[in-house]
């Protein structure tokens, strides 16, 4: 069994900043890579950002400089520090990570989200 705890979401105004955290415990032996997506009312899940197990990043185009993703593989833990929020950054924010246990293949799974919320 895998668990991911997601904290960090909450309200805050235009040009505010929050921080996300997603804490990974369970029946884990290594974990490739570890992201976030987000999906607001109406519209379909994107990935926001990735990291990769060699720390290699990607962003989705609309948060490229404003967002930070990082992680600390002692602690199975990724952040994503959020600044110069927008509305439109508004949407539940779901943690995912790839992982395997005994298997060779890794396996995803998906936290249980955490709504941010940026008012204007």
């Amino acid at each position: 069994q895998v668990q991911l705890v997601e904290s960090g979401g909450g309200l805050v105004q235009a040009g505010g900043s929050l921080r996300l955290s997603c804490v990974a415990s369970g029946s884990i032996f290594s974990i490739r890579t570890m992201g976030w997506y987000r999906q607001a009312p109406g519209k379909q899940r994107e990935l926001v950002a990735v990291v990769r197990s060699g720390g290699v990043t990607n962003y989705v185009d609309s948060v490229k400089g404003r967002f930070t993703i990082s992680r600390d593989n002692t602690k199975n833990t990724v952040y994503l520090q959020m600044n110069s929020l927008k509305p439109e950054d508004t949407a539940v924010y779901y943690c995912n990570v790839e992982y395997r246990y005994f298997s060779p293949s890794y396996t995803e799974y998906w936290g249980q989200g955490t709504q941010v919320t940026v008012s204007s």
